[in-house]
């Protein structure tokens, strides 16, 4: 493990972002037509290995169900916006064409609503209905409070989502969250994150979780670096997580889904997080410029709204492509940005890769210039 020195007494790990790495094509092709991009989490199969993100921006209780009729995993915030107003749809409809410092203003207000349990039972039982999986992202401050209404609704997989979540939470309060406890009570496959490093995510992995998520504030809507100074180049932590993996799997037999969240924006930087270890991604903003998100020209995240740093922040999108061409093509423009299922084909089988398994071997490079620096 590369290490330098930083002054005197204190030294820092070198670690690398997706984009200082490339994906070293093999010495066997493989016929794109044979190449499988598909993903399981316990019992559910999906088409391909992209998450939708819970961002209240990009997945409504409508554009959740048409991601998962595409046939991919989406995930609803069950603190979001769609649990505190009944008219959501409509409210980010009306700001469309507010200016940046209106949408603040608007958005603030919106997210001071408090949050209504009877919402959460209408939002995942219109998903469970359309016959899609049902999956449901709460804080680890909220889980206990709000997981027994999503079970009861017929939630199919929890993601406790925050910056950090640690199996270890040292808290003066009477009563914190147990994550082993609260992950071995319940009869639904748990995902937990974030985490970047290899014990973090080995003590995650302990507590009975079907999947982690790696990053730390990393994704195009969150300043959690500047405000917090936290953070773990992208590539770096999925090799950390990775290998956390493979010690959980000798100690357990038990294989941990290990989904790569945030600053991934092309599908080249999707293809090099599995090609690092990762089994699938979880991403925001490639979606946010679909026709069929609920907010029009607007990109934000939960982050956006935390009750004390809302340290997220508003990105112009224009909002031009079909989920559709998003995912599958064909290609309008050369961004690296759209036919992210169909690049990700291409990609492994230039490698040789039939399956997500066999990318996760290839080989990578770091780019000499990043080295140097």
């Amino acid at each position: 493990m590369e290490e330098i020195e930083i002054g005197i007494g204190k030294r820092a790990r070198i670690g690398y972002e997706l984009r200082e790495l490339s994906i070293i094509p093999s010495r066997r092709t493989r016929d794109i037509a044979d190449v499988d991009v598909s993903w399981q989490l316990e019992g559910y199969n999906f088409t391909f290995p992209i998450v939708a993100s819970p961002m209240d921006s990009v997945m409504s209780p409508e554009s959740a169900v048409h991601y998962g009729e595409l046939g991919g995993l989406s995930v609803i915030d069950l603190e979001g916006l769609w649990v505190r107003h009944e008219n959501a749809a409509d409210l980010l409809e009306k700001m469309s064409s507010m200016t940046p410092e209106q949408m603040n203003d608007n958005l603030r207000h919106l997210y001071s609503e408090p949050i209504k349990k009877e919402l959460i039972t209408e939002i995942i039982t219109k998903v469970v209905e359309s016959g899609q999986v049902a999956c449901g992202s709460v804080s680890p401050k909220n889980a206990a409070s709000l997981v027994s209404v999503a079970v009861n609704a017929g939630l199919d997989i929890l993601l406790v989502h925050g910056l950090v979540v640690s199996a270890e939470h040292i808290s003066s309060s009477p009563d914190p969250l147990d994550l082993s406890r609260f992950v071995r009570d319940l009869d639904i496959p748990v995902l937990i994150g974030g985490c970047a490093s290899y014990q973090s995510a080995l003590h995650l992995m302990r507590t009975g979780a079907s999947g982690v998520l790696v990053g730390v504030g990393a994704g195009s809507s969150s300043r959690s670096k500047d405000f917090f100074g936290l953070g773990v180049p992208q590539a770096t932590a999925i090799a950390d997580v990775v290998g956390a993996r493979t010690r959980h799997l000798e100690e357990t037999g038990f294989y941990v889904q290990v989904i790569a969240d945030g600053g991934m924006t092309t599908a080249g930087d999707m293809a090099k997080a599995i090609a690092c270890g990762a089994d699938a991604v979880m991403v925001g903003l490639p979606l946010a410029k679909a026709k069929e998100v609920p907010a029009k020209n607007w990109y934000f995240g939960s982050s956006f709204h935390h009750d004390d740093s809302p340290r997220g922040i508003l990105l112009e999108t224009k909002n031009d492509l079909s989920m559709q061409e998003i995912l599958f093509g064909p290609v309008k423009r050369n961004a690296g940005d759209t036919n992210l299922v169909g690049a990700l084909k291409r990609t492994m089988a230039t490698c040789g890769a039939q399956t997500i398994k066999e990318l996760q071997k290839t080989e990578l490079v770091a780019n000499k210039q990043y080295v140097d620096k």
